[in-house]
């Protein structure tokens, strides 16, 4: 192995030796291939040493060996981290002295028991490689000076909007809506909502006695039945309304509808009806309304006997 060499006035270089200056000064030099764990020697000066091992290992450094100005270069071919171990000389870096598969770096002596390794420009562990541009952004890179742009942002053209989903990762524009108007769902509009002037009523009509369920919340139920029939509330266990929840009923059909509770004993109803804990809606197309005061206590107001 052709590593440092003294040279004499007039001697005459082989090609070999040539070579060998040449490859130094470009920081090659003679390669030296580890598979284990090895401590440099004097030899080692001008040479570059390449370990390769699946496992982690260490390149030693010691004092007494190198001269100021010698150099190492030395490359990880391994899977395994290498990592340059300051034996009794001194190391030191601005980069990492734990090497990665394919990282390496030079080792410059500044005297014979001090070295600085100089790491090749390898993005070390945790740098930013690239950025992505993901939903919603735009822009991105790998290198120099990266710029993203929010595009939910660039989708706004006024005061007042909003952006919203229209499906699975896409999203668009809702231009602000008209003063007093009311933001609601409505699933024929692209985005899935509209402004409205008011906030419509959702029917849901009976024809026969019935008891109101969750999904009543806040809507009109519609009694058409010909007979005599009741509105029934459930209990607060069976049927957990929130507080201040307000449901209508209507009577449409020619029997007089009761406002009952389920369970009496349970949920209490209080009314201005002839009888309050079971007004009954006073005549076809009367309605009232029942609103949720306590866990199981409940007022209805409206037109009823």
């Amino acid at each position: 192995m052709m590593a440092k060499q003294t040279f004499t006035t007039g001697q005459v270089l082989t090609a070999a030796q040539m070579t060998s200056l040449q490859q130094t000064a470009m920081l090659g030099g003679d390669a030296s291939a580890k598979v284990a764990s090895y401590v440099l020697v004097a030899a080692d000066a001008g040479t570059a040493i390449s370990m390769s091992n699946g496992s982690a290992t260490t390149i030693t450094v010691n004092t007494g060996l190198f001269a100021a100005g010698d150099i190492v270069t030395i490359i990880n071919l391994g899977a395994g981290v290498c990592t340059i171990t300051a034996g009794t000389a001194t190391v030191t870096t601005s980069g990492s002295l734990a090497l990665a598969q394919n990282q390496g770096g030079v080792l410059r002596f500044t005297s014979a028991s001090a070295a600085i390794f100089f790491q090749f420009a390898t993005p070390a562990s945790g740098d930013i490689e690239g950025v992505t541009a993901g939903t919603g952004i735009s822009g991105g890179g790998t290198s120099g000076t990266v710029t993203i742009t929010n595009s939910m942002a660039t989708e706004i053209t006024a005061k007042g909007d909003l952006i919203v989903g229209t499906g699975n990762a896409t999203f668009d524009n809702l231009p602000v809506g008209t003063n007093g108007y009311t933001l609601v769902a409505d699933s024929g509009a692209a985005t899935g909502l509209a402004y409205s002037a008011g906030i419509p009523v959702v029917l849901n009509a009976q024809t026969a006695t019935y008891t109101v369920v969750l999904g009543d919340a806040y809507k009109l139920v519609t009694m058409s039945v010909a007979g005599a029939n009741d509105f029934q509330i459930p209990t607060n266990a069976n049927v957990a309304f929130p507080v201040g929840t307000v449901i209508n009923v209507i009577q449409i059909g020619a029997g007089q509808t009761t406002i009952k509770a389920v369970t009496s004993g349970t949920t209490t109803i209080s009314s201005t009806g002839a009888t309050a804990t079971t007004p009954k809606l006073r005549a076809q197309y009367s309605a009232a309304s029942c609103i949720k005061v306590a866990t199981d206590t409940w007022y209805v107001v409206g037109d009823i006997s």
